[in-house]
């Protein structure tokens, strides 16, 4: 299982961090999605390609860096 941890300045209430556990929870491999808003960090557990992980978040309207 491989952890991915990224970056999300803009995460900055609770409907941030349901748009972004919905949609990285439904890339695949992904066996669990944790947002932090204090740190503005989401990390990952799972097989998931870090390339679809940030392409979900960037669906849901946040940018990584």
């Amino acid at each position: 299982m491989n952890e991915i941890m990224l970056n999300v300045p803009g995460i900055t209430c609770g409907h941030c961090v349901a748009a972004i556990t919905a949609s990285v929870g439904r890339v695949p491999g992904v066996t669990e999605v944790r947002v932090d808003v204090a740190a503005k960090t989401v990390r990952t557990l799972g097989t998931a390609d870090p390339a679809a992980v940030r392409a979900a978040i960037d669906d849901a309207g946040y940018e990584t860096v």
